[in-house]
């Protein structure tokens, strides 16, 4: 006999501890939506096989960032363990999260303060690195500074021409042009070669471009607005 039920929502509105991929620490998280799935297969009234799987839609209760959990447990993966009264059993449960915060790369702060176009490429490039799609994610780093040359007016024939451009307005140092250049390499091995670049570098390469961002559109207006207010001498 094999028998499948499904329960829905018998968990809503309950709080849990899980780790959450925007805090980067285990915070109280609500269930807002579940559905329990129960497996049994049997043999004579034997159990073979028998599963549990629970999906459920969590939302942080102090960032409200919204994610998918999956549990698993199964009658083949078990731990056993002596106690005072004798040895015991019980199921291991394999907890998934997505976006896994294990792997998840949290968003730049104040990215809601960047131009937005900017701020569309950039989450859609690391939403690419936290899905491991490494192509895109290095296409997606030089369409990031592609972008931010756009936007400061860089004039030039080619990426090149414009990061260099925007050293002689003094927007860039002759220093963060050259890292720049690197990343241009990188995504044109992306965009050209299929290359997928190492999560490490690609890590490094988004430090690089929050450092960027921080330092063209964020830094500037912070400056602007506590050292040099309307009157002050």
């Amino acid at each position: 006999m094999k028998e499948r039920t499904f329960k829905k929502d018998s968990e809503i509105e309950k709080v849990i501890q899980e780790k959450c991929p925007r805090c980067g620490r285990e915070t109280r998280q609500k269930i807002l939506a579940s559905i329990e799935e129960k497996y049994i297969e049997e043999d004579g009234g034997y159990l073979i096989y028998g599963c549990d799987n629970d999906y459920q839609i969590i939302q942080c209760q102090g960032c409200e960032n919204i994610i998918f959990r999956r549990t698993h447990e199964n009658s083949e993966d078990m731990v056993h363990y002596e106690t005072p009264w004798g040895f015991e059993e019980e199921y291991v449960k394999t907890v998934d999260l997505y976006p896994d915060p294990r792997n998840s790369r949290p968003v730049m702060r104040r990215v809601g303060d960047l131009p937005i176009s900017i701020e569309r490429v950039y989450r859609e490039s690391l939403k690419c690195l936290n899905y491991d799609a490494r192509i895109l994610a290095g296409v997606g780093i030089r369409a990031i500074v592609e972008t931010v040359c756009q936007d400061q007016g860089a004039e030039g024939k080619n990426l090149k021409e414009k990061i260099d451009f925007m050293v002689g307005q003094g927007v860039l140092t002759q220093d963060g042009a050259g890292i720049l250049h690197s990343l241009r390499n990188m995504g044109n091995a992306s965009v050209h070669e299929m290359q997928a670049h190492s999560k490490a570098q690609l890590m490094l390469a988004f430090d690089v471009i929050d450092h960027l961002l921080l330092g063209v559109y964020i830094l500037p207006e912070d400056v602007k607005l506590n050292f040099f207010k309307k009157g002050q001498s």
